[in-house]
Protein backbone atom coordinates (compact mmCIF):
# COMPACT_ATOMS: atom_id res chain seq x y z
CA UNK A 1 0.00 0.00 0.00
CA UNK A 2 2.88 2.58 0.65
CA UNK A 3 4.52 1.51 -2.43
CA UNK A 4 1.47 2.58 -4.27
CA UNK A 5 0.91 5.56 -2.49
CA UNK A 6 4.62 6.18 -3.47
CA UNK A 7 4.20 5.31 -7.55
CA UNK A 8 1.37 7.68 -7.17
CA UNK A 9 3.26 10.43 -5.53
CA UNK A 10 5.88 10.19 -8.51
CA UNK A 11 3.16 11.08 -10.94
CA UNK A 12 2.29 14.13 -9.74
CA UNK A 13 3.24 17.42 -11.48
CA UNK A 14 4.42 20.36 -9.58
CA UNK A 15 2.98 23.57 -10.47
CA UNK A 16 4.55 27.01 -10.16
CA UNK A 17 2.26 29.32 -8.07
CA UNK A 18 0.13 30.97 -10.54
CA UNK A 19 1.33 35.03 -10.68
CA UNK A 20 -1.59 37.44 -10.40
CA UNK A 21 -3.22 38.92 -13.37
CA UNK A 22 -2.74 42.80 -14.35
CA UNK A 23 -5.79 44.20 -15.51
CA UNK A 24 -6.92 44.42 -18.95
CA UNK A 25 -6.68 47.61 -20.82
CA UNK A 26 -9.46 48.54 -23.53
CA UNK A 27 -7.95 50.09 -26.72
CA UNK A 28 -8.43 54.33 -26.96
CA UNK A 29 -10.43 53.67 -30.35
CA UNK A 30 -12.90 52.11 -28.29
CA UNK A 31 -13.75 54.46 -25.87
CA UNK A 32 -14.19 56.82 -28.03
CA UNK A 33 -16.80 54.86 -29.85
CA UNK A 34 -18.76 53.88 -26.49
CA UNK A 35 -18.46 57.70 -25.90
CA UNK A 36 -19.63 58.72 -29.44
CA UNK A 37 -22.60 56.25 -29.04
CA UNK A 38 -23.67 57.23 -25.53
CA UNK A 39 -24.27 60.88 -26.85
CA UNK A 40 -25.94 59.57 -29.80
CA UNK A 41 -28.59 57.90 -27.27
CA UNK A 42 -28.35 61.05 -25.30
CA UNK A 43 -29.05 63.16 -27.90
CA UNK A 44 -32.02 60.52 -29.61
CA UNK A 45 -34.06 60.71 -26.34
CA UNK A 46 -33.52 64.58 -26.26
CA UNK A 47 -35.00 64.92 -30.01
CA UNK A 48 -37.72 62.64 -29.43
CA UNK A 49 -38.50 64.38 -25.95
CA UNK A 50 -38.58 67.99 -28.02
CA UNK A 51 -40.57 66.16 -30.83
CA UNK A 52 -43.21 64.67 -28.33
CA UNK A 53 -43.60 68.48 -27.30
CA UNK A 54 -45.63 70.58 -29.47
CA UNK A 55 -44.86 73.98 -30.52
CA UNK A 56 -46.84 77.09 -30.69
CA UNK A 57 -47.24 81.00 -31.28
CA UNK A 58 -48.26 83.21 -28.72
CA UNK A 59 -49.19 86.20 -28.20
CA UNK A 60 -49.67 88.71 -25.17
CA UNK A 61 -53.05 90.06 -23.79
CA UNK A 62 -53.46 93.46 -24.27
CA UNK A 63 -54.79 96.49 -21.96
CA UNK A 64 -55.93 98.81 -24.27
CA UNK A 65 -56.98 102.37 -22.72
CA UNK A 66 -59.93 104.15 -22.34
CA UNK A 67 -61.23 106.95 -24.68
CA UNK A 68 -64.03 109.11 -26.25
CA UNK A 69 -66.78 107.05 -27.52
CA UNK A 70 -65.95 106.37 -31.48
CA UNK A 71 -68.11 106.22 -34.40
CA UNK A 72 -65.95 104.60 -36.74
CA UNK A 73 -62.74 103.37 -36.78
CA UNK A 74 -60.47 103.54 -39.79
CA UNK A 75 -56.87 102.02 -40.52
CA UNK A 76 -54.31 104.09 -42.68
CA UNK A 77 -50.88 105.72 -42.92
CA UNK A 78 -49.32 109.34 -42.10
CA UNK A 79 -48.20 110.90 -45.30
CA UNK A 80 -46.70 114.19 -46.15
CA UNK A 81 -48.64 116.81 -48.53
CA UNK A 82 -45.21 118.59 -49.42
CA UNK A 83 -42.90 115.59 -50.51
CA UNK A 84 -40.41 115.79 -53.21
CA UNK A 85 -37.44 114.17 -54.37
CA UNK A 86 -34.91 116.75 -55.44
CA UNK A 87 -33.35 116.42 -58.91
CA UNK A 88 -31.35 118.60 -61.19
CA UNK A 89 -32.46 120.67 -64.34
CA UNK A 90 -29.65 119.65 -66.47
CA UNK A 91 -28.48 116.19 -66.78
CA UNK A 92 -25.05 116.30 -65.76
CA UNK A 93 -22.00 114.47 -63.38
CA UNK A 94 -22.39 114.89 -59.96
CA UNK A 95 -19.36 116.51 -58.15
CA UNK A 96 -20.31 116.54 -54.73
CA UNK A 97 -23.51 115.66 -52.58
CA UNK A 98 -24.04 117.26 -49.29
CA UNK A 99 -26.67 115.90 -47.42
CA UNK A 100 -27.25 112.65 -45.51
CA UNK A 101 -30.65 110.70 -44.21
CA UNK A 102 -31.98 112.40 -41.27
CA UNK A 103 -30.35 115.18 -42.46
CA UNK A 104 -32.97 118.45 -41.49
CA UNK A 105 -32.52 121.34 -44.48
CA UNK A 106 -33.52 124.52 -44.82
CA UNK A 107 -35.32 126.38 -47.98
CA UNK A 108 -32.01 127.20 -50.52
CA UNK A 109 -29.77 124.63 -48.72
CA UNK A 110 -27.23 123.77 -51.12
CA UNK A 111 -27.99 119.84 -51.26
CA UNK A 112 -25.28 118.69 -54.66
CA UNK A 113 -23.17 120.08 -57.15
CA UNK A 114 -22.47 119.13 -60.56
CA UNK A 115 -19.50 119.33 -62.96
CA UNK A 116 -19.92 123.23 -64.16
CA UNK A 117 -16.86 123.36 -66.62
CA UNK A 118 -18.57 123.14 -69.60
CA UNK A 119 -21.27 125.86 -68.59
CA UNK A 120 -18.74 128.05 -67.35
CA UNK A 121 -16.82 128.22 -70.73
CA UNK A 122 -19.88 128.93 -72.25
CA UNK A 123 -20.62 131.60 -69.85
CA UNK A 124 -17.18 133.36 -70.58
CA UNK A 125 -17.31 133.20 -74.16
CA UNK A 126 -20.72 135.13 -73.90
CA UNK A 127 -19.20 137.67 -71.75
CA UNK A 128 -16.50 138.04 -74.14
CA UNK A 129 -19.59 138.56 -76.98
CA UNK A 130 -20.81 140.98 -75.12
CA UNK A 131 -17.27 143.48 -74.22
CA UNK A 132 -17.16 142.54 -78.16
CA UNK A 133 -20.74 144.04 -79.09
CA UNK A 134 -20.10 146.97 -75.91
CA UNK A 135 -17.19 148.19 -78.32
CA UNK A 136 -18.31 147.90 -81.73
CA UNK A 137 -21.51 150.42 -80.21
CA UNK A 138 -19.45 152.74 -78.66
CA UNK A 139 -17.36 152.67 -81.71
CA UNK A 140 -20.71 153.18 -83.70
CA UNK A 141 -21.36 156.31 -81.61
CA UNK A 142 -18.43 158.44 -82.25
CA UNK A 143 -18.84 157.89 -86.13
CA UNK A 144 -22.09 158.97 -85.72
CA UNK A 145 -21.36 162.01 -83.91
CA UNK A 146 -18.39 162.71 -86.68
CA UNK A 147 -21.41 162.54 -89.06
CA UNK A 148 -23.73 164.91 -87.20
CA UNK A 149 -20.83 167.64 -87.19
CA UNK A 150 -19.97 166.83 -91.11
CA UNK A 151 -23.50 167.23 -91.81
CA UNK A 152 -23.78 170.82 -90.09
CA UNK A 153 -20.71 171.76 -91.87
CA UNK A 154 -22.34 170.55 -95.58
CA UNK A 155 -25.46 172.66 -94.40
CA UNK A 156 -23.07 175.81 -93.97
CA UNK A 157 -21.34 175.80 -96.94
CA UNK A 158 -24.53 174.52 -98.92
CA UNK A 159 -26.12 178.02 -97.51
CA UNK A 160 -22.85 180.12 -98.71
CA UNK A 161 -23.23 178.78 -101.55
CA UNK A 162 -19.99 177.07 -101.86
CA UNK A 163 -20.80 173.53 -101.63
CA UNK A 164 -22.87 171.61 -103.66
CA UNK A 165 -26.14 170.44 -102.51
CA UNK A 166 -25.14 166.36 -103.70
CA UNK A 167 -22.28 166.77 -100.85
CA UNK A 168 -25.06 167.94 -98.19
CA UNK A 169 -27.42 164.84 -99.29
CA UNK A 170 -24.40 162.59 -98.76
CA UNK A 171 -23.42 163.77 -95.51
CA UNK A 172 -26.91 163.50 -94.20
CA UNK A 173 -27.21 160.24 -95.57
CA UNK A 174 -24.00 159.07 -93.80
CA UNK A 175 -25.37 160.25 -90.58
CA UNK A 176 -29.06 158.27 -91.46
CA UNK A 177 -27.12 155.36 -91.97
CA UNK A 178 -25.06 155.21 -88.74
CA UNK A 179 -27.83 155.81 -86.89
CA UNK A 180 -29.66 152.82 -87.98
CA UNK A 181 -26.11 150.87 -87.26
CA UNK A 182 -25.96 152.45 -83.69
CA UNK A 183 -29.99 151.08 -83.42
CA UNK A 184 -28.86 147.30 -84.47
CA UNK A 185 -25.75 147.65 -81.92
CA UNK A 186 -27.81 148.70 -79.11
CA UNK A 187 -29.76 145.40 -80.03
CA UNK A 188 -26.77 143.32 -80.45
CA UNK A 189 -25.46 144.25 -76.92
CA UNK A 190 -28.93 143.85 -75.86
CA UNK A 191 -28.59 139.84 -77.41
CA UNK A 192 -25.41 139.35 -75.66
CA UNK A 193 -26.65 140.38 -72.61
CA UNK A 194 -29.42 138.14 -72.43
CA UNK A 195 -26.94 135.41 -73.72
CA UNK A 196 -24.70 136.21 -70.54
CA UNK A 197 -27.70 135.90 -68.56
CA UNK A 198 -28.81 132.58 -70.01
CA UNK A 199 -25.22 131.10 -69.44
CA UNK A 200 -25.34 132.32 -65.96
CA UNK A 201 -28.58 130.24 -65.21
CA UNK A 202 -26.83 127.31 -66.73
CA UNK A 203 -24.08 127.58 -64.22
CA UNK A 204 -26.39 128.04 -61.14
CA UNK A 205 -28.37 125.20 -62.81
CA UNK A 206 -25.36 122.97 -61.28
CA UNK A 207 -26.04 123.48 -58.49
CA UNK A 208 -29.02 121.81 -56.17
CA UNK A 209 -30.71 123.80 -53.55
CA UNK A 210 -33.64 122.68 -51.41
CA UNK A 211 -37.15 123.86 -52.69
CA UNK A 212 -38.37 123.73 -48.93
CA UNK A 213 -37.25 123.15 -45.65
CA UNK A 214 -37.15 119.70 -44.68
CA UNK A 215 -35.61 116.37 -43.40
CA UNK A 216 -34.02 114.24 -46.56
CA UNK A 217 -35.51 110.62 -46.06
CA UNK A 218 -33.37 109.19 -48.48
CA UNK A 219 -30.48 109.51 -50.14
CA UNK A 220 -30.44 108.41 -54.10
CA UNK A 221 -27.12 109.60 -55.78
CA UNK A 222 -23.42 109.57 -55.10
CA UNK A 223 -20.54 111.80 -56.86
CA UNK A 224 -19.18 110.66 -60.24
CA UNK A 225 -22.55 109.13 -60.66
CA UNK A 226 -24.51 110.83 -63.75
CA UNK A 227 -27.87 112.36 -63.14
CA UNK A 228 -30.89 113.82 -65.16
CA UNK A 229 -34.55 115.04 -64.94
CA UNK A 230 -35.49 112.24 -67.16
CA UNK A 231 -34.53 108.07 -67.23
CA UNK A 232 -31.23 107.87 -69.60
CA UNK A 233 -28.67 105.60 -69.92
CA UNK A 234 -29.97 102.21 -69.53
CA UNK A 235 -30.34 103.02 -66.21
CA UNK A 236 -27.15 104.12 -64.75
CA UNK A 237 -28.46 107.87 -64.60
CA UNK A 238 -30.25 108.92 -61.59
CA UNK A 239 -32.86 111.04 -61.48
CA UNK A 240 -32.88 112.24 -58.21
CA UNK A 241 -30.37 113.69 -55.09
CA UNK A 242 -32.53 112.36 -52.05
CA UNK A 243 -36.23 112.82 -50.90
CA UNK A 244 -37.11 115.82 -48.87
CA UNK A 245 -40.18 115.60 -46.56
CA UNK A 246 -41.61 118.67 -44.75
CA UNK A 247 -42.26 117.52 -41.53
CA UNK A 248 -44.64 120.20 -40.81
CA UNK A 249 -46.84 119.01 -43.58
CA UNK A 250 -47.46 115.15 -42.33
CA UNK A 251 -51.05 114.39 -41.69
CA UNK A 252 -53.05 111.01 -42.18
CA UNK A 253 -54.76 109.26 -45.44
CA UNK A 254 -57.10 106.52 -44.59
CA UNK A 255 -59.89 104.41 -46.22
CA UNK A 256 -63.16 104.72 -45.09
CA UNK A 257 -65.67 101.96 -46.28
CA UNK A 258 -68.50 103.37 -48.54
CA UNK A 259 -71.40 101.94 -46.32
CA UNK A 260 -69.71 103.82 -43.55
CA UNK A 261 -69.03 107.48 -45.16
CA UNK A 262 -72.15 108.93 -43.56
CA UNK A 263 -70.16 108.99 -40.60
CA UNK A 264 -67.60 111.15 -41.38
CA UNK A 265 -67.65 114.83 -41.32
CA UNK A 266 -65.18 117.75 -42.09
CA UNK A 267 -63.36 119.27 -38.64
CA UNK A 268 -65.10 116.09 -36.82
CA UNK A 269 -62.71 114.97 -34.08
CA UNK A 270 -60.29 112.20 -34.32
CA UNK A 271 -57.81 110.07 -32.26
CA UNK A 272 -55.44 108.44 -33.73
CA UNK A 273 -53.06 105.76 -32.45
CA UNK A 274 -49.59 104.97 -34.52
CA UNK A 275 -48.87 100.91 -34.42
CA UNK A 276 -45.11 101.96 -33.55
CA UNK A 277 -46.96 103.53 -29.57
CA UNK A 278 -50.18 101.78 -29.27
CA UNK A 279 -50.27 103.89 -25.76
CA UNK A 280 -50.42 107.03 -26.98
CA UNK A 281 -53.67 108.62 -28.24
CA UNK A 282 -53.04 111.63 -30.46
CA UNK A 283 -55.80 114.24 -31.25
CA UNK A 284 -56.96 115.10 -34.54
CA UNK A 285 -59.44 116.68 -36.90
CA UNK A 286 -61.33 115.58 -40.13
CA UNK A 287 -59.62 117.60 -43.00
CA UNK A 288 -61.59 116.93 -46.03
CA UNK A 289 -63.11 113.93 -47.45
CA UNK A 290 -61.72 113.60 -50.73
CA UNK A 291 -64.77 113.30 -53.38
CA UNK A 292 -64.05 110.03 -54.82
CA UNK A 293 -64.52 106.72 -54.68
CA UNK A 294 -62.29 103.85 -54.99
CA UNK A 295 -64.24 101.17 -57.50
CA UNK A 296 -62.50 98.09 -56.63
CA UNK A 297 -62.21 98.58 -52.55
CA UNK A 298 -65.21 100.53 -52.73
CA UNK A 299 -63.74 102.86 -50.25
CA UNK A 300 -63.53 106.67 -49.71
CA UNK A 301 -60.24 108.45 -49.10
CA UNK A 302 -60.27 110.78 -45.80
CA UNK A 303 -57.30 113.10 -45.05
CA UNK A 304 -56.91 114.31 -41.38
CA UNK A 305 -55.13 116.43 -39.78
CA UNK A 306 -52.79 116.30 -36.46
CA UNK A 307 -53.87 118.81 -33.87
CA UNK A 308 -50.20 118.85 -32.42
CA UNK A 309 -46.93 117.26 -34.17
CA UNK A 310 -44.83 115.51 -32.23
CA UNK A 311 -40.90 114.02 -33.84
CA UNK A 312 -42.28 110.45 -33.02
CA UNK A 313 -44.68 110.68 -36.06
CA UNK A 314 -43.18 109.60 -39.21
CA UNK A 315 -44.03 109.27 -42.54
CA UNK A 316 -45.39 106.16 -43.62
CA UNK A 317 -46.34 104.55 -40.36
CA UNK A 318 -49.14 102.90 -39.56
CA UNK A 319 -52.51 104.57 -37.93
CA UNK A 320 -55.50 103.72 -36.62
CA UNK A 321 -58.21 106.29 -36.51
CA UNK A 322 -61.37 106.22 -34.21
CA UNK A 323 -63.82 109.27 -35.79
CA UNK A 324 -65.55 110.31 -32.57
CA UNK A 325 -69.16 111.58 -31.11
CA UNK A 326 -68.36 115.62 -31.43
CA UNK A 327 -71.60 115.78 -29.26
CA UNK A 328 -70.24 113.60 -26.98
CA UNK A 329 -66.38 113.08 -27.29
CA UNK A 330 -65.99 115.39 -24.26
CA UNK A 331 -68.43 114.27 -21.95
CA UNK A 332 -68.31 110.65 -21.78
CA UNK A 333 -65.24 108.05 -21.28
CA UNK A 334 -65.10 104.70 -22.62
CA UNK A 335 -63.20 102.11 -20.10
CA UNK A 336 -60.20 100.02 -21.14
CA UNK A 337 -60.55 97.36 -22.43
CA UNK A 338 -58.58 93.42 -22.76
CA UNK A 339 -57.90 92.73 -26.22
CA UNK A 340 -56.69 89.22 -27.88
CA UNK A 341 -56.22 88.03 -31.41
CA UNK A 342 -59.40 86.20 -32.80
CA UNK A 343 -57.57 82.84 -33.45
CA UNK A 344 -56.96 82.56 -29.49
CA UNK A 345 -60.31 82.21 -28.71
CA UNK A 346 -61.72 78.16 -29.04
CA UNK A 347 -64.83 76.74 -28.58
CA UNK A 348 -65.88 73.86 -26.54
CA UNK A 349 -68.49 72.16 -24.82
CA UNK A 350 -70.47 75.00 -25.45
CA UNK A 351 -68.13 77.96 -24.18
CA UNK A 352 -65.25 80.28 -25.17
CA UNK A 353 -62.05 79.05 -24.11
CA UNK A 354 -58.36 80.09 -24.14
CA UNK A 355 -54.63 78.60 -23.88
CA UNK A 356 -52.67 80.52 -21.23
CA UNK A 357 -48.93 79.70 -21.91
CA UNK A 358 -47.32 79.50 -18.22
CA UNK A 359 -44.05 77.85 -17.27
CA UNK A 360 -44.02 75.98 -20.65
CA UNK A 361 -47.55 74.69 -19.80
CA UNK A 362 -51.38 75.55 -21.13
CA UNK A 363 -53.73 75.94 -18.87
CA UNK A 364 -57.10 75.66 -20.23
CA UNK A 365 -59.76 78.74 -19.08
CA UNK A 366 -63.02 79.71 -19.99
CA UNK A 367 -63.50 83.38 -20.99
CA UNK A 368 -66.25 85.36 -21.82
CA UNK A 369 -65.76 87.77 -24.83
CA UNK A 370 -67.46 90.78 -26.10
CA UNK A 371 -67.36 92.80 -29.32
CA UNK A 372 -65.13 92.30 -32.14
CA UNK A 373 -62.45 94.83 -33.42
CA UNK A 374 -61.02 93.56 -36.84
CA UNK A 375 -58.70 90.92 -36.02
CA UNK A 376 -59.34 91.14 -32.56
CA UNK A 377 -61.78 90.39 -29.94
CA UNK A 378 -62.52 91.79 -26.81
CA UNK A 379 -62.44 89.59 -23.85
CA UNK A 380 -64.63 90.07 -20.85
CA UNK A 381 -63.25 87.73 -18.56
CA UNK A 382 -60.69 84.89 -17.56
CA UNK A 383 -57.75 86.46 -18.66
CA UNK A 384 -54.98 89.56 -17.21
CA UNK A 385 -53.34 91.92 -19.33
CA UNK A 386 -49.36 90.80 -19.69
CA UNK A 387 -50.75 87.20 -19.97
CA UNK A 388 -49.65 84.88 -23.30
CA UNK A 389 -52.17 82.72 -24.80
CA UNK A 390 -51.87 80.61 -27.63
CA UNK A 391 -52.76 82.09 -30.85
CA UNK A 392 -51.59 78.95 -33.12
CA UNK A 393 -51.06 75.65 -32.27
CA UNK A 394 -51.99 71.69 -31.97
CA UNK A 395 -56.19 71.34 -31.78
CA UNK A 396 -55.60 68.64 -29.35
CA UNK A 397 -54.52 70.95 -26.69
CA UNK A 398 -55.40 69.98 -23.19
CA UNK A 399 -55.07 71.72 -20.23
CA UNK A 400 -51.52 70.91 -18.13
CA UNK A 401 -50.14 69.90 -21.43
CA UNK A 402 -46.25 71.01 -22.14
CA UNK A 403 -45.31 73.58 -25.10
CA UNK A 404 -42.52 75.41 -26.86
CA UNK A 405 -43.31 78.84 -27.64
CA UNK A 406 -42.54 79.56 -31.24
CA UNK A 407 -39.59 82.19 -31.54
CA UNK A 408 -41.18 83.46 -34.62
CA UNK A 409 -42.17 87.04 -33.03
CA UNK A 410 -45.19 87.97 -30.59
CA UNK A 411 -48.13 87.05 -33.51
CA UNK A 412 -49.76 90.84 -33.08
CA UNK A 413 -48.56 93.98 -33.71
CA UNK A 414 -50.71 95.58 -30.30
CA UNK A 415 -52.62 98.95 -31.06
CA UNK A 416 -55.26 100.83 -29.16
CA UNK A 417 -56.80 103.95 -29.02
Amino acid sequence: MTETRHSLDSLRIDREPETPRTARRWPLWTVIALLVAAGLVAAALWWRSQAATPRVKTAAVQEVGGGSPAVLDASGYVTARREATVSSKVTGKIVDVLVEEGMAVKEGQVLARLDDSTARAALRLSQANLKAAERAEAETEVRLKQAGLDLDRAQTLVGKKVAAQADLDSARTEREALEAHLALEHQQVEVARREVDTRQVAVDDTVIRAPFSGVAISKNAQPGEMISPVSAGGGFTRTGICTLVDMSSLEIEVDVGESYIQRVRPDQPTEATLDAYPDWRIPGRVITIVPAADREKATVKVRIAFDQLDPRILPDMGVHVAFLDEGTAEQQEVPSRLLVPRTAIRSGQGQDVAFVVDGGTVERRAVETGAVEGDRVQVLSGLSAGERVVVEGPTDLADGAAVREDDGGDGERGTSR
